[in-house]
């Protein structure tokens, strides 16, 4: 079993593979103002993103970006995630066996780096992180994995991204999944894992209890998802034809 300093850690690591996530997808600069866009401007720049509630893992951002090696990356939402010792975003459905062998993984480049964290009540509990440069945006772990928890999800990795003024995936996405966000938003989340973030924030409010560090960090987690909360509500209200439920 593991000891108290083991389960912190175990938090620590995950809340800094979420953070440098957030870094990663906001990262880069010098964009181009596109001529989709889902907000008013107001001078800001504007970046590519996809919404993955839309997104239904079809390939296309592998193939379709105008670079040899996408910008469109897997992320996983720890906060999400199970922890599952038969992960589905991991292995191939018919693994020959539980264990990292190229045959057996869904990956086809092997981006998805598997870590034993702990066994409880005779369950064994595996952490999965995404080796980035590996990453060639297939989606095949985000198909798999929407079978479970739905975790895995892509994002546009601004560090890689040229800001297309017409891009090429998005123009090939069939669910018309793709949208231009004010740069400083940078990432578009699952409606549900924005839901987990505002809950584990109020949670971490009601028992800070003083503490300025944990106070700090549940305002940047309920600030966070209330970007991503009046996003979807302004993007509501256009595709409404900008009709709000008080008119």
């Amino acid at each position: 079993m593991p000891t108290e300093d083991q389960k912190d850690r175990r938090e620590f690591m995950a809340d800094a593979i979420r953070t440098s996530g957030v870094i990663a997808i906001a990262g880069g600069g010098g964009f181009l103002t596109g001529k989709r866009t889902t907000a008013e401007n107001d001078g800001e720049p504007m970046v590519w993103q996809l919404d993955p509630d839309k997104c239904t893992a079809c390939g296309n951002c592998a193939t379709y970006c105008v670079l040899d090696v996408s910008a469109v990356k897997c992320f996983n939402a720890f906060d999400m995630c199970g922890f599952c010792d038969i992960c589905t975003g991991y292995f191939e459905m018919d693994y020959e066996s539980l264990d990292t062998a190229a045959e057996n993984q869904a990956c086809p480049t092997g981006a998805i780096v598997r870590k034993f964290v702990e066994e409880k009540s005779g369950q064994r509990f595996y952490e999965y992180t995404i080796d980035e440069p590996l990453c060639i945006g297939c989606a095949k772990c985000v198909k798999g994995c929407a079978l479970m928890n739905g975790s895995m999800y892509l994002q546009v990795e601004h560090d890689r991204c040229l800001d297309c003024n017409e891009c090429a995936i998005a123009t090939a996405c069939p669910t018309e999944a793709f949208y231009r966000i004010p740069a400083s938003q940078a990432e578009i989340m699952k409606r549900r894992g924005a839901a987990v973030l505002n809950a584990r924030g109020n949670q971490m409010l009601r028992t800070a209890s003083g503490d300025q560090a944990k106070l700090d960090e549940a305002n940047q987690l309920l600030s966070r998802t209330a970007v991503q909360r009046d996003w979807r509500e302004q993007q509501a209200n256009q595709e409404n034809g900008g009709s709000t439920s008080d008119g």
